[in-house]
């Protein structure tokens, strides 16, 4: 990226050492692909010290118990990788919760023409995906419970490789992936609270209950204090990790609480937390959750283990269902007259974005967390077969766009629809 000299005029010369990383770091963290490469980086970091002599120390840390917290009858006892993916993922379906939720009543899927295509696109990459991992491993009744795992799209990486093509591509592709990718998010929400969860507590359960029902009248009075939401939303985090719910859920159900309308045109409740939270989810939480599940060793990994059913299922689903699905369901949408194509796109564009859909990573990488049970052997399999998966996806969405944006290119936008497009993504900027 190239910075003018007037855009940026020249410090003193005793400060200059300090000066120009300073203008980069601003410059990079102001890229779209800069959450996406800072993922990439912390995956390849868990790889890297996986396959070292710290893999000891890495797994030691990860599994040391740490923070118990007892009230009364009540005792939070969780080793470090589960606060992570029970507490800190809770913070990101909380803001993938707000996105929805704006989404749905302001945004890219509040109305029938807006959403018809997205959906069927979502519909067939979950779909199919899921079904060519459940018939490679149909022999394992233990491997068949990951069948989700390839089922899910991770957007910082996906819009991340995109943005790398950038301008040459029509914003209304942009649009339709965004879409995509939280049709997508809301499904696998669904899926892991409708199979992924395991011996109910039912006392803990009701308890779980009434603090939502708080929360739900918090939002019928459109109470605009975060404070309040903070309160009753970490009340029912803690009941729903001991009903047996994972927990990650209470953050998508506190999300779905926070008013979007508020009396006397003040700010928005939900604007802001979604402005405020998300650097913090995208430049830390997701970091962190990278590095601690994406450590993967290699040791005595061969080309037979690219076969065994669950990583060569997790490949396939993610690099030809996720394209299949994708690119099937939008190609059988537009040709019925059920849906429009996005304006300026072509099917190679199509082809490409459904390619970039099999980045599953983040949202892969959690599901598997949930599909295993300790000791099952599985889950470094699946995380090898995400981790390949991604970057095939990855590669080949690249290449396919960048060859459609040659033959097709995009040489004049729709200011509205660029603006449209821009809102999707970024975060509110406040008052």
């Amino acid at each position: 990226m190239s910075i003018k000299r007037e855009e940026f005029p020249m410090p003193e010369a005793k400060s200059v050492v300090f000066y120009r990383p300073m203008v980069f770091f601003r410059e990079f963290m102001k890229l779209e692909a800069a959450a996406g490469i800072i993922l990439l980086f912390c995956a390849i970091l868990a790889m890297i010290v996986a396959n070292s002599p710290l893999e000891g120390l890495y797994n030691g840390i990860l599994y040391e118990t740490i923070g118990q917290i007892s009230v009364g009858a009540l005792e939070l006892k969780k080793p470090l990788i589960l606060w992570i993916n029970d507490g800190l993922m809770a913070v990101f379906f909380f803001l993938v919760a707000l996105e929805i939720k704006r989404e749905i009543l302001q945004g890219m899927l509040s109305s029938r023409s807006q959403i018809i295509l997205p959906v069927c696109a979502a519909i067939g990459g979950m779909a199919v995906p899921g079904l060519i991992y459940a018939f490679i491993t149909k022999e394992s009744e233990v491997a068949l419970h990951g069948w989700a795992i390839p089922t899910a799209t991770d957007i910082a990486f996906a819009l991340g490789i995109f943005s790398l093509i950038g301008k040459r591509l029509p914003t209304s592709l942009k649009v339709f992936l965004l879409a995509l990718a939280i049709i997508d998010d809301l499904g696998a929400i669904t899926i892991i609270g409708l199979f992924y969860n395991h011996g109910l507590n039912v006392m803990q359960f009701y308890y779980a209950g009434g603090f939502l029902a708080i929360l739900i009248l918090l939002n019928v009075l459109q109470v605009n204090k975060g404070s309040w939401y903070i309160i009753f939303g970490l009340a029912l985090w803690v009941c729903v990790l001991k009903s047996g719910v994972h927990a990650t859920l209470a953050g998508v159900l506190v999300g779905f609480c926070i008013p979007l309308q508020t009396k006397n045109d003040r700010r928005s409740l939900l604007m802001q937390l979604e402005h405020d939270l998300h650097p913090t989810v995208a430049y830390i939480i997701l970091p962190i959750f990278a590095f601690a599940n994406a450590g993967v060793s290699l040791d005595g990994i061969t080309f037979n283990t690219l076969l065994e059913p669950v990583t060569f299922g997790v490949i396939v689903g993610l690099f030809l269902g996720k394209q299949i699905g994708i690119f099937g369901a939008t190609f059988l949408a537009v040709k019925t007259g059920l849906a429009k194509m996005p304006a300026k796109a072509t099917w190679g564009h199509i082809w490409g974005v459904s390619m970039l859909a099999g980045i599953g990573f983040t949202m892969s990488l959690f599901i598997t967390t949930l599909a295993f049970p300790e000791g099952a052997g599985y889950v470094p399999s699946a995380k090898l077969g995400i981790l390949l998966g991604s970057l095939i996806s990855a590669l080949g969405g690249l290449l396919v766009l960048h060859l459609a944006s040659r033959k097709s290119p995009v040489k004049e936008e729709d200011d509205a629809m660029l603006q449209h497009a821009k809102e999707g993504y970024q975060p509110y900027k406040g008052d």
